[in-house]
């Protein structure tokens, strides 16, 4: 076939896609009215996760999973804004890594809203005047996020999915290297590329501003000047990228959690968030510790935070695979609360895989 004719080929396929991706739509518009009435959620992290792993076993290629991925993220995202617009909140500005963390989960087609703190954040979606919320938990060279980590202390909020992002830091301008006279970023950005700047960029002015978003916007404005940010932010504010991944430690990932009121189905590959205080005994934290090993359940992450109750008494924030639904992890549940003093349920949620920043 000859290219003309190859072009009439897709042609076609394309108006088939079309009307496939109109015919799912109107089947998820019926599945709305069906919800409507039910007060059953409309973002159901559990049905994207297993439609998109089905997807994945089948695909052949030349498409890879990235592809399929965010091809379907966003197909999932424009159909689920035709059953209700979905509101999502984060910590702000836009074109920062918890925005790009959004996007991940929720797609293009949502309602975004950068709020100022944590605690914004926990509050409009507590009181439901916003859908959803999106926030850092921890990082792999940072550690733990405690505000967010302090915050589910008093919180009825549940952990409904969660999403494991790259953060690879980028140098952007609208100049060469070489006329490059400051370098705007937040504080830990800079912080991450110290060596390369000091490697590539020896002598320059290294100023800190409040996000990555607000250096991007001042290197489109001022002369001479670059941002350390990502590549939302490069295409939101026209700036070129000069370098790219500069950070110093090339695997830093980053931990959102999706914050929200529903339950959700087990999907097979789930992790468990729990929220405990232990009793003010000897050996009490090994005994809270004992029915996940005598379970065979492995722990992912344990961190303490002091409880605002009372001087130096500690709560444990403890994640772990498996569901709250699953026999085992029940009866592993039943045990522990035997032995604390208070425990919480935070969440089941689907077990996120690695994204990549792009």
């Amino acid at each position: 076939m000859n290219i003309e004719e190859l072009r009439k080929k897709i042609d076609e396929i394309d108006q088939k896609i079309i009307n496939l991706l109109n015919e799912r739509a109107t089947c998820a518009q019926e599945i709305g009215r069906i919800k409507s009435g039910s007060q059953a959620p409309f973002y159901v992290p559990e049905r994207e996760k297993a439609v998109i792993e089905k997807l994945l076993k089948s695909n052949q290629g030349p498409l890879d999973e990235r592809a399929i991925r965010y091809i379907y993220r966003e197909i999932m995202s424009a159909i689920r804004s035709l059953e209700k617009p979905t509101s999502v909140a984060f910590l702000g500005p836009r074109d920062t890594f918890s925005h790009m963390a959004a996007l991940r989960v929720f797609g293009t087609s949502a309602e975004y809203h950068p709020l100022p703190s944590f605690t914004d954040v926990f509050t409009e979606v507590e009181r439901r005047r916003i859908d959803y919320g999106v926030v850092p938990i921890e990082s792999s060279t940072g550690g733990s996020v405690s505000d967010t980590l302090d915050l589910f202390i008093n919180s009825e909020l549940k952990i409904i999915n969660e999403v494991l992002l790259q953060i690879s830091q980028n140098l952007l301008a609208k100049c060469s290297l070489d006329q490059i006279r400051r370098v705007y970023s937040k504080d830990n950005a800079l912080l991450q590329c110290r060596n390369w700047l000091r490697a590539n960029l020896p002598g320059v002015e290294l100023i800190e501003v409040s996000s990555t978003a607000e250096a991007a916007k001042r290197a489109s404005q001022e002369p001479g000047t670059s941002a350390i940010a990502s590549k939302l932010a490069a295409q939101t504010y026209n700036l070129e990228i000069i370098a790219e991944r500069i950070e110093d430690i090339p695997h830093n990932y980053t931990r959102f959690v999706v914050l929200g009121h529903q339950i959700v189905e087990p999907t097979g590959d789930d992790k468990t968030s729990l929220l405990l205080s232990a009793k003010d005994k000897p050996g009490a934290l090994y005994n809270l510790l004992m029915p996940f090993a005598e379970s065979n359940i492995n722990l992912t992450r344990i961190e303490s935070r002091p409880s605002r109750q009372k001087p130096w008494e500690y709560v444990f924030f403890i994640d772990f695979l498996g569901h709250i639904k699953d026999e085992k992890v029940q009866q592993v549940i039943e045990d522990v609360s035997d032995r604390a003093r208070n425990l919480k349920i935070l969440g089941s949620f689907p077990r996120a895989t690695i994204e990549l920043e792009t």
